[in-house]
């Protein structure tokens, strides 16, 4: 039977599973189909992780699922989240929510994971999630070049619902089921596609497993190192901007794992009464 447990239970973990804990930068699925050209956590990311300060680390971050019905969004979380596969096909209804808990760089980190139906009554209603992603993934059936003709559009909607900057995957659903032979058809298409939508293409299998935990991994990876980036960039802005005293060390103190190295301001003997007298 499988084990059911609550998103809260997953947020509220000492420690990730171990296949859940990242120290090692994820390669995409195909080097030449991404737009993240990254080959590393950024040295800045690193330098703060290890660092352990009380910089503003973010411990959240949201993932989107979208694509039409029927092309396996939800088999896909669910063999991420629950190891399981199920062939009875039931649509979702709406929106469904995950929470898996990674360990990055040795900082807990959160993705959330919203699973929203496909079905044209249900656009509506899951639309109103699309707000604050800062993940999209759309997802196409391999062997549907219709399902794939549509990703166009469900990108351009969650674009006019999220403001924000999201990271972009575009995921090709049941590899199994294809040849080799038609795969790599499908496959120089959808990167086509994926090139023009500015995602990063992958190509995966519920049913069997392959490249599932992979892409999550990836996914949680990114937006990690994305996040965390931001929130450094941002402290070196008030810094650029304020160039006090105060300010310089607020940023030191974020990046540095000890205060030791700070050096002291050595404040100049102030001038009496008697000294303006002796002028």
């Amino acid at each position: 039977m499988m084990e059911t447990r609550s998103a809260v239970y997953k947020m509220m973990k000492n420690t990730a599973h171990e296949e859940r804990q990242i120290t090692k930068w994820q390669p995409p699925f195909l080097s030449d189909a991404t737009p993240y050209v990254k080959r590393d956590f950024d040295i800045h990311v690193r330098e703060v992780c290890l660092s352990k300060q009380s910089i503003s680390i973010p411990k959240i971050s949201k993932a989107i699922i979208l694509g039409d019905v029927a092309v396996g969004k939800t088999s896909l979380v669910n063999r991420f989240c629950h190891k399981h596969f199920d062939n009875n096909y039931k649509a979702t209804i709406g929106v469904d929510f995950e929470v898996e808990r990674f360990d990055i760089l040795g900082i807990p980190y959160n993705l959330q994971i919203w699973d929203t139906a496909g079905q044209e009554r249900f656009k509506c209603i899951a639309a109103s999630y699309y707000r604050g992603a800062n993940v999209i993934v759309i997802v196409f059936d391999l062997g549907s070049l219709m399902s794939l003709s549509h990703c166009r559009q469900w990108l351009d909607e969650a674009q006019r619902s999220n403001n924000g900057t999201a990271q972009l995957f575009l995921v090709g659903s049941k590899r199994d089921l294809l040849s080799n032979s038609v795969y790599e058809v499908i496959e120089r298409r959808a990167v086509s596609v994926a090139r023009s939508m500015r995602a990063e293409f992958w190509a995966v299998s519920a049913r069997t497993g392959d490249g599932i935990s992979e892409l999550f991994s990836r996914i949680a990876a990114l937006s990690f190192n994305a996040l965390l980036l931001q929130e450094v960039q941002s402290i070196r802005k008030v810094c650029t901007i304020g160039n006090s005293d105060l300010v310089k060390m607020i940023y030191i103190l974020a990046l540095k794992s000890t205060p030791d190295n700070i050096p002291k301001k050595k404040n100049k003997p102030r001038c009496s009464g008697s000294c303006l007298s002796q002028s």
